[in-house]
């Protein structure tokens, strides 16, 4: 499938743009070793990331994707995570190959770019200023930046809009995420949707929820565009 070369392209970040397990599975670990629960390795962190923290904290409490802990638990565990994790952010977060190529092409071209995560505006920032790659974009969504977050389509319009891009006009624009919210959140907002196969969506294959497009690493996303 190929599209023309879009207004604007939202990207999301964990999973996406940064591997972030590495940091957040350290302060999991961290957060249940003060709690004298065991520890529950990235592997397992890997699988329950995508839906914010809170529910990151729920699901590594229980070990389970679907876990609802006991809420004066949680309640003393989310501190914890969030002070191990203030500290530590991008310790061993790194950017996936071929994502400074992609941001480089679209650069070239004039085609502005975002990020919309449903990480904390706190913690997104310092993650794109620690990574060298802030500057590059016009405008940034965190989690916490709207009362809503993906897959509701509120933080992609308001994206859209920073970047000169009328909700009207969504579907000249474009998302590139890798997970099953990413998808739900531009159909509901109504643009197309390009996702990468590597990333966050609790170990299913991102192709079950039928995005547009795949593309194995970003720099082959300037393949999709007609001419």
């Amino acid at each position: 499938m190929s599209f023309p070369l879009p207004r604007a392209v939202i990207f999301d970040l964990d999973g996406t743009l940064v591997d972030s397990a590495p940091d957040l599975a350290a302060s999991v670990d961290h957060m249940q070793r003060r709690l004298a629960l065991p520890e529950r390795g990235e592997a397992a962190v890997r699988e329950w990331v995508g839906n914010g923290v809170e529910k990151l904290v729920e699901r590594a409490l229980c070990n389970d994707l679907h876990g609802q802990p006991d809420a004066a638990l949680l309640a003393r565990a989310l501190p914890l995570f969030w002070a191990h994790y203030a500290e530590h952010p991008c310790v061993h977060s790194r950017l996936y190959p071929g994502v400074v190529e992609a941001l480089d092409w679209l650069a070239a071209r004039g085609v502005p770019h975002a990020v919309v995560t449903n990480k904390a505006m706190a913690f997104t920032t310092r993650v794109l200023d620690q990574l060298g790659v802030a500057p590059r974009f016009a405008a940034v969504v965190g989690g916490d930046t709207l009362a809503q977050k993906k897959p509701d389509p509120a933080p992609l319009l308001h994206a859209l809009a920073q970047l000169g891009v009328a909700a009207d006009q969504a579907a000249q624009a474009l998302m590139v995420g890798d997970s099953a919210h990413d998808v739900l959140a531009a159909r509901r907002a109504g643009l197309p949707v390009v996702c990468v196969p590597y990333g966050y969506n609790h170990g299913e294959d991102i192709r079950h929820s039928q995005p547009d497009a795949v593309v194995e690493r970003l720099d082959r996303l300037p393949g999709l565009f007609a001419g």
